[in-house]
């Protein structure tokens, strides 16, 4: 009987936690960091400081959430256990609204940073603190992102006369020139297996999503007239992106395959629908609406369909736990 017991238990910690949003509400006039669980029950509040919290992102293994903390007109980078535990102050002078992106294996951080004069790419150490410059250029270099397997970092930089695509090593060495387009290229996103990269162009004259081998070999355009469109996201088999486009007078949430066909425009609402993210099994997306006269957070099903207002308070940069 207790060796039943035991393997019961066993199993019932070894299912997977459910999915969970951290996201930021506005709350007693400043911005908090707060999770839900997607049930019925309120959202956790994690942060409470009299200074605003924005920009929730999970570590990899889901035991922490790094955010940004404006102190005194300022940005912080600060990290704690997504509990809500102790916050731990990492560094100052990130750039607020700049990309952060935990190293796969956890240990380390991505982040833009002024602090030299113009924007550059840092990465820190979650551990010891320890922050190591990655470019130098009097440009600006800006969106880092991660390959996959973390021993590449995809990023923008101006250093040539327009955003282009870049790659470097894990470390900064070996910065290399993906794209060469006369546009604008911007929001790098590795697909799951670390093969590819989709981006924003401007490059036919709009805002459009591109994608690319690793290396900038084979780059085609994958969607058609939109004013604009940008953050690609990947969904977790590799098979669509989701990303925010304008087609009409506003914002909307869409989805194109890699393939370039179906398109399907997944929001018609006349206000703004964005900052869209997929579940980690690719059956869900969380996104910002206005559609009820201030930004909330919403979920949907991957076509579309379900869309469900989640939050009481208004609400941004919602990130499903890993």
């Amino acid at each position: 009987m207790v060796t039943a017991f035991f393997l019961f238990l066993g199993m019932l910690l070894a299912q997977p936690s459910p999915p969970r949003i951290a996201f930021a509400a506005r709350l007693d006039g400043n911005w908090d960091i707060l999770v839900t669980d997607l049930s019925d029950r309120p959202p956790i509040r994690l942060t409470g400081h009299a200074g605003g919290e924005r920009f929730p992102v999970w570590s990899p293994d889901g035991s922490r959430i790094a955010y940004g903390a404006e102190r005194e007109g300022k940005w912080e980078l600060h990290v704690m256990s997504a509990d809500g535990g102790q916050p731990r102050f990492l560094t100052r002078d990130i750039v607020a609204k700049g990309p952060r992106t935990w190293s796969p294996d956890g240990t380390r951080i991505l982040f833009e940073s002024v602090r030299d004069g113009n924007p550059e790419i840092y990465v820190i150490e979650v551990a010891s603190g320890r922050v190591t410059r990655l470019t130098r250029s009097p440009a600006e270099d800006r969106s880092p992102q991660w390959s996959p397997d973390g021993s590449r970092i995809a990023f923008t930089s101006s250093r040539d006369g327009n955003r282009e695509i870049y790659l470097m090593a894990a470390d900064g060495g070996g910065q290399t020139r993906l794209t060469t387009a006369p546009g604008e290229d911007d929001s790098p996103s590795w697909s799951p297996d670390g093969t590819r990269i989709a981006f924003a162009s401007s490059r036919d004259g709009h805002g459009e999503i591109y994608l690319m081998g690793a290396d900038g070999g084979s780059p085609r355009r994958l969607t058609t007239d939109s004013a604009e469109a940008d953050l690609p996201r990947w969904s977790s088999d590799g098979t669509r992106i989701v990303f925010q486009s304008v087609r009409g007078a506003n914002y909307d949430v869409a989805v194109i395959n890699v393939n370039g066909r179906e398109y399907r425009r997944l929001t018609t609402a006349p206000q703004y629908d964005g900052q869209a993210t997929w579940s980690p099994d690719g059956k869900r997306i969380a996104f910002i609406s206005g559609r009820e006269g201030r930004d909330f957070l919403y979920i949907m099903d991957g076509d579309g369909s379900r869309q469900t207002r989640l939050s009481e308070l208004p609400a941004l940069d919602p990130r499903w736990s890993p």
